[in-house]
């Protein structure tokens, strides 16, 4: 048989070219399939009504990142669920970015947004996800001069441990994850003591970046009225100085201003619990241990967005969105007055000044808004036989109402030079360093003068609090000592960034400190007591010994009759007033240097 060589060499080439182009076309559209799938969010495919799962949410991520060059995925430390948490970045540049070390060197603001610290409050979950991929694809205004940066779902654990019923108050998604951790720890209550793993990866994620700006994503649970969106920014007067009058003056008004200029209002959140918020509410003062008050502690301007639980869930994560959206474009164009106001107020405190470290709030000082809320009529219960509150949605108004916003510092303590810890605290040794707390070691016994704290006073949750018992109303009185600090103790200096990280963590009065959260506990149980029938002897030699001693015992028998009935208080009472009694009990370990 007879074949054209031409003929076969011309086939041959036609063939490989179609399957060639088939193969190209075949690709293509698997990649636009591929790509499709990627971007495209289950919140939106469900029409509003569903969140992903977690796993489904970091390989949204990944994908988006695999086709946006402005996208980058991190994978930072272990949380407690065992998996690490993941760090997304936008950078409008287009160049990846593989470590926070390397965002923090590209010179832009950044803004941290935190979502799923409660996964059933997974509006802000899939409110990103729709953001950052808007972002990379163009389709909103990119910013020029700030690098976005999320957490996709720092509960993990929680986010793990889906359904449909816990939720009580809340209207939808059809699925969502629960409020405590894989150990059950609420988050929002770990920052300053960091018991969990998370909120010790989050702490060097947080203190790596050093972010200007900080939006943790919630939704709200109190009571009912007519806005979905609220705002709870860090407590103005607490954030202090000229950051705290920008977030108050400037920013909270701009981004209401812009919100409404899109018809999505917004209220400060409605710090209430079953009542009527028209009857005045106070703003939440949010201490360290939740995420904007530990995020004061470093001068980031910080907010949460509260979204109201009781509106439908597409519209809850859209308003998500649009303030986020928002809150973007305001900081991006004022993007270098707030990186000189978060510079400026990491010097801002120095020793020898007044730091507050309680407050109360200024009912001097209000502001009026006009709220948007339901009539609420206290009707009978056909539950409990009693009145219960019941909010009428026919019923809609608008009232001018009182909004306590300005607190004022109730205690001050005066900023020392150094605080002196004791090596063998190692727990609070830990956290100074996981929050770069400079410290010196001490290379020889070294006395010096330095005041100590005894504690005075203090009361205890009688139940338990986030693994804790509480103390709360703490009261010390101060004393000037000699004080002999050992080779390997630390002594860390307040002339650094992190001073307001160590008043309020080593201030015992202080809300959120270490003592307040049990690091001390120890020093609050008696180790040595005596046996009454020995101590009776020394007792009266004690007596006989010191004459002013003995005229106050016998003046504080006269006065207190539950004392002179007492005699095993009595004995007591002499007891702590000889030198058998331990110099250890009740009085407080770190110790204040100079200033």
């Amino acid at each position: 048989m007879y074949f054209n060589r031409k003929f076969i060499q011309y086939s041959i080439k036609t063939a490989l070219n179609c399957c060639f182009i088939c193969s190209i076309s075949l690709f293509t559209n698997c990649s636009d399939q591929k790509e499709k799938k990627s971007i495209t969010t289950l919140f939106e495919t469900s029409k509003g009504t569903q969140t992903p799962e977690y796993k489904d949410v970091i390989s949204f991520y990944k994908n988006l990142a695999t086709a946006y060059p402005t996208i980058s995925i991190t994978s930072e430390s272990q949380t407690d669920s065992g998996y690490p948490l993941h760090v997304i970045y936008f950078d409008p540049t287009g160049k990846s970015i593989t470590s926070i070390s390397q965002a923090k060197k590209r010179n832009k603001n950044i803004l941290l947004i935190n979502n799923g610290i409660h996964p059933g409050e997974s509006d802000g979950i899939d409110a990103s996800m729709l953001l950052l991929r808007d972002l990379a694809q163009g389709k909103i205004v990119a910013p020029t001069n700030t690098i976005v940066a999320v957490i996709p779902v720092y509960n993990i654990g929680g986010a793990l441990q889906r359904n449909s019923t816990t939720r009580t108050n809340q209207q939808g998604p059809e699925l969502y994850g629960f409020r405590g951790n894989a150990r059950n720890y609420d988050l929002n209550r770990d920052f300053i003591k960091a018991d969990t793993k998370n909120a010790k990866a989050f702490t060097k994620i947080f203190r790596a970046l050093d972010p200007e700006l900080f939006i943790d994503n919630h939704v709200s649970n109190g009571a009912d009225y007519q806005y979905t969106l609220t705002h709870l920014f860090t407590q103005h007067n607490k954030l202090g100085g000229e950051a705290g009058v920008y977030l108050n003056e400037i920013l909270m008004p701009r981004l209401q201003e812009a919100l409404k200029a899109k018809q999505w209002d917004i209220t400060p959140y409605v710090n209430v619990f079953n009542s009527q918020p028209e009857k005045g509410f106070t703003q939440f003062m949010d201490t360290p241990r939740y995420s904007t008050g530990y995020t004061t502690l470093y001068n980031t301007l910080g907010m949460m967005v509260e979204t109201h639980m009781l509106k439908p869930y597409k519209q809850r994560v859209e308003g998500t969105y649009e303030l986020m959206k928002s809150f973007i474009v305001i900081t991006d164009a004022d993007a270098e007055n707030i990186k000189n106001i978060h510079q400026g107020a990491k010097t801002r405190f120095k020793k020898s000044d007044l730091y507050p470290i309680l407050w109360t709030t200024d009912s001097t000082k209000t502001q009026t808004l006009q709220f948007k809320g339901y009539q609420g009529d206290m009707i009978p219960s056909e539950v409990t036989d009693k009145m219960r509150l019941k909010f009428d949605h026919s019923k809609p108004f608008v009232k001018p109402t009182l909004y306590y916003n300005t607190f004022k510092a109730s205690k001050e303590i005066t900023i020392p030079a150094y605080y002196g810890i004791p090596k063998g605290y190692w727990k609070v040794l830990e956290r100074l360093a996981l929050n770069k707390i400079k410290v010196l070691e001490l290379q020889k016994d070294t006395t010096l003068t330095a005041q100590v704290y005894y504690i005075k006073d203090y009361k205890s949750r009688q139940s338990p609090y986030e693994g804790h018992y509480l103390h709360y109303n703490t009261q010390v009185t101060a004393k000037q000592e000699n004080i002999r600090l050992q080779k390997g103790d630390y002594l860390a200096s307040t002339a650094q960034e992190g001073v307001r990280y160590l008043l309020e963590t080593l201030e015992p009065e202080a809300v959120d400190s270490f003592f307040n959260w049990n690091f001390f506990d120890t020093i609050l149980q008696q180790k040595e007591g005596f046996s009454p029938y020995v101590w009776e002897d020394k007792a009266k030699e004690l007596l006989d010994n010191n004459p002013l001693l003995k005229i106050e015992f016998e003046t504080k028998k006269k006065t207190e009759p539950a004392f002179a009935s007492n005699w095993y208080a009595q004995l007591d009472w002499l007891h702590k007033h000889s030198t058998n009694y331990e110099q250890n009990h009740l009085r407080y370990p770190i110790i204040r240097v100079g200033g």
